[in-house]
């Protein structure tokens, strides 16, 4: 796995961090994101977890031993790190500097810890943060429960760490409740519409108000 890093950065490129408790919703609205906007890149993150059934290498994540992830965390490549149910997951640094110099809005699908520490990062300035409420804890319980991922004791661990994740809700940007996933996936997409207007964001602007300006000049 290539983590080397560059040192500049575009302005107009955003870090879309969602987050929510496992089973509100967040990487189902994750994929939908990377099917409407194809130039969105995903990060993929680092795990010392063993891939599951179907998973691929530096397509779902990046597997790697533990004492790799520490050597990436000492040598400061990983964005965010931390660690779930026994095993440590963070976001490389390198893939997503060399996005954002390429002009490229990055994805990421972390949770609070994780995007507690991006926005704290080198590259706070791109952050753009959202996260994911459930409509109601049983609805939470009932849809780990219904996609079948997980034994009964692992999801008594998700239900478990549910509301240290919950609690964190208010330091984000914006906030969706994930009552209907069409209506929820709709308003994420005006989110990311709007920000994306803003004027920090349209640095060519100027060059066309330039050439209005130059326009007028020549028109008195």
């Amino acid at each position: 796995m290539s983590l080397g890093s560059s040192t500049t950065a575009s302005t107009s490129s955003s870090l879309i961090i969602l987050s929510s408790p496992s089973g509100a919703g967040k990487s189902t609205l994750a994929r939908k994101l990377r099917d409407w906007d194809a130039s969105l890149q995903f990060s993929i993150s680092a795990t010392t977890r063993k891939p599951r059934v179907g998973e691929t290498d530096a397509k779902d994540y990046y597997f790697v031993s533990e004492d790799d992830f520490r050597k990436y965390v000492n040598e400061g490549e990983m964005l965010e790190h931390a660690r779930v149910f026994n095993n440590y997951y963070g976001s490389p640094k390198g893939p997503v500097q060399k996005a954002i110099d390429n002009g490229r809005d990055v994805l990421f699908d972390v949770d609070w810890q994780g995007a507690q520490q991006i926005s704290n990062s080198s590259l706070k300035q791109h952050v753009l943060s959202i996260f994911i409420l459930p409509p109601s804890i049983r609805e939470l319980r009932r849809r780990l429960e219904t996609r079948g991922q997980d034994d009964q004791d692992t999801i008594a661990l998700r239900m478990e760490k549910s509301w240290d994740e919950i609690s964190h809700w208010d330091g984000y940007d914006y906030v969706l409740v994930n009552d209907d996933l069409v209506d929820t996936e709709a308003r994420l997409k005006a989110i990311i519409t709007a920000e994306r207007l803003r004027l920090s964001q349209q640095p060519k602007l100027v060059d066309h108000v330039r050439a209005l300006q130059a326009e007028f000049e020549e028109t008195k």
